[in-house]
């Protein structure tokens, strides 16, 4: 009586057609099987007696339409074949190694191109700074020129145009050291936008280097600017804006009796005395129309840190103006209502810190509450807003 040997369990199972069907295998040895044996898959069954049809006809089909199409499949079954061999090629690499090596390699390239960008640099920087400080000592010279010129021998007209450029050299210098940058001031101004969509011509006292102008064109809102610095109108210009040079008092003055629907003036009426302050709030009652709105945004005196050390930065500003008296400036101009914005907070790490009462014993936490609010009420005199606006819109007696 004969026996079957025994299964061999040191090798793997003959592969079979099952594993190509639903999820198809991921190992080439088993492709390798499909294609080198030119194996084909069973012709699935159907349900029912159209099914049963179904698969009589394609056993049927099959031997006729393979020898027509057997140069096609040959060929594919080549090219499957030599993929193949590449894969099992590739499998067969170190390629742990080869990655490994490349790690190794990588940091030195990128180090040596490092330090070699960064001699680069060196170098531009020493100009840079070499270039800075001629332009520094030049300027120092033309300042200490002009100090020294005698008024009655020299001529006017040049000491005068020298004085201006050396003027509007500071201011711009100013400007860009302390204002902060275009889109910082863009983020300011496009808060304004819902206050002045759709109210007509606006226009800008002190427009600057134009960002609020440009937050309204992109709104489509018209707008125009006024600056007393040739150079900040120049760049207004250069980008397409609608700004003149000249006095923002005499520009005002001149636009016709409720003429605009709208005037903004951010960061300029500290530089103003006074008296020129009320009379600008007068003036722009007039030139808006009813619905108008005037915004003035200004540097916040009720914080200490603002008024006490910030608000000195630009030895321009006259006087802090306070929210209070400038309130009364729009309300005795005729506007209502008149609204006040809080703005710029300084940011949590500037504040003075709070204790965490979770974390205090209970003997002490009604005390270390009571340290809690005192620290409030001294935060807020001390790191309050740091800037304020007051949005008055002219009276529409008509609506």
């Amino acid at each position: 009586m004969s026996r079957e040997p025994p299964p061999d369990h040191g090798r793997p199972p003959e592969p079979e057609i099952g594993r190509f069907l639903d999820e198809p295998t991921r190992d080439l040895a088993d492709w390798r099987w499909l294609w080198e044996g030119d194996r084909e898959f069973p012709i699935e069954s159907h349900r029912g007696l159209l099914g049963r049809v179904l698969v009589a006809f394609k056993k049927l089909l099959r031997p006729l339409v393979k020898p027509a199409l057997g140069d096609l499949w040959d060929r594919q079954r080549v090219f499957n074949l030599i993929m193949l061999e590449h894969l099992e090629r590739l499998e067969g690499l170190d390629l742990g190694g080869r990655i490994a090596a490349l790690e190794r390699a990588i940091p030195a390239a990128v180090g040596d191109a490092l330090r070699h960008n960064d001699a680069l640099f060196a170098r531009a920087d020493q100009k840079l700074d070499l270039y800075r400080r001629e332009a520094r000592d030049l300027l120092v010279s033309l300042s200490t020129a002009l100090a020294a010129l005698d008024p009655e021998t020299s001529r006017p007209s040049a000491a005068a145009a020298l004085g201006r450029a050396l003027d509007e050299h500071g201011y711009l210098e100013l400007e860009r050291r302390y204002r902060g940058t275009e889109d910082e001031i863009a983020g300011r101004a496009s808060r304004y936008v819902p206050h002045l969509r759709g109210r007509g011509q606006v226009l800008d006292l002190g427009c600057g280097r134009g960002e609020a102008l440009a937050v309204l064109a992109a709104e489509g809102i018209p707008a125009r600017g006024v600056d007393s610095s040739a150079g900040m109108v120049a760049q207004c210009r250069e980008r397409g804006l609608a700004a003149a040079h000249g006095d923002l008092f005499a520009v005002l003055a001149a636009a016709g009796e409720g003429s605009l629907g709208g005037v903004i003036s951010l960061h300029v009426v500290e530089h103003l005395p006074p008296e020129s302050l009320d009379r600008l709030v007068r003036l722009a009652h007039r030139a808006l129309a009813p619905g108008g709105v005037l915004i003035l945004e200004t540097p916040n005196p009720l914080s200490l840190v603002v008024a006490a050390r910030n608000f000195w930065l630009d030895p321009t500003h006259r006087r802090p103006v306070h929210p209070e008296s400038l309130r009364l400036s729009f309300e005795l101009a005729g506007f209502d209502p008149v609204e006040h914005l809080e703005l710029s907070p300084f940011p949590p790490a500037d504040h003075l810190p709070e204790i965490d009462l979770a974390a205090v014993p209970e003997p002490q936490r009604d005390l270390a509450d009571r340290v809690n609010r005192l620290r409030d009420r001294l935060d807020d005199l001390l790191f309050g807003p740091q800037d304020y606006a007051l949005i008055g819109r002219k009276r529409d007696d008509s609506s």
